[in-house]
């Protein structure tokens, strides 16, 4: 299967509404109509000095979307949608390989890149995991459903020294030893 990135241009809106309103996207918070979409992608949240949006083309079909943003912090953060009909073939993987090279070599600034999704998404954390980026944060019941459902909301991100170096630094997860409680 041949990948690619094609990064999202002003006159494929249609694509984009359709993209996003025909699918089931389980693991992204709130719903998105054909009008939200496109007020949205008028205000460049699509596209802007913030924000850069790729499709991912799997074998010339949209197979995904990568939607990179807060490009102007040195954290910038992502949002990656692969399709039904595309998920578990690895694209997922590749995206995220290619997102950070991207933004490490696009953006020399930036020292860090952070990604979260929630707890009961065990693809894009595996993904996480196989991509070198580390576990930092988990925020209890703080992703709410349609359904009134809180879920636990997980945080990773990759360093950029780490990136270069091929390894992953944890967190230190017990840095309150020796701390007195109040």
């Amino acid at each position: 299967m041949h990948i690619e990135f094609l990064r999202f241009s002003p006159d494929e809106v249609e694509p984009l509404v359709d993209f996003l309103t025909e699918e089931e996207w389980p693991y992204h918070a709130g719903t998105q109509d054909r009008e939200t979409v496109r007020r949205r992608a008028a205000e460049g949240l699509y596209g802007s000095d913030e924000t850069r949006t790729f499709w991912v083309l799997a074998d010339g079909e949209r197979a995904g979307l990568v939607k990179l943003h807060d490009l102007t912090d040195d954290t910038p953060m992502f949002d990656l949608r692969i399709r039904q009909a595309w998920r578990g073939r690895g694209i997922g993987t590749k995206a995220v390989a290619w997102l950070t090279g991207y933004l490490f070599t696009e953006l020399p600034d930036i020292m860090r890149i952070e990604g979260t999704t929630r707890q009961d998404n065990h693809a894009m954390r595996a993904i996480f995991r196989k991509s070198g980026y580390a576990k930092e944060s988990h925020y209890r019941e703080a992703w709410p459903s349609p359904d009134g459902t809180r879920h636990d909301s997980i945080g990773y991100a990759i360093l950029r020294r780490d990136w270069l170096s091929g390894t992953v630094t944890p967190p230190d997860w017990q840095d309150e030893h020796g701390i007195p409680d109040r």
